[in-house]
């Protein structure tokens, strides 16, 4: 039995936009790094 060839687009996410799961978590990984960014910006702003 073959292991799934990761570049198959039978396993694409299903999400507009993004055309294989290492994008999505490219976008999510981004997207958490921005909110801890914007967080540690804004505790000493308004602290």
């Amino acid at each position: 039995m073959n292991p799934p060839d990761p570049e198959n687009p039978d396993e694409s996410p299903g999400v507009p936009g993004f055309r294989s799961w290492r994008g999505v978590y490219i976008f999510v990984f981004g997207f958490f790094v921005l909110v801890v960014v914007l967080l540690a910006i804004f505790s000493r702003y308004f602290a």
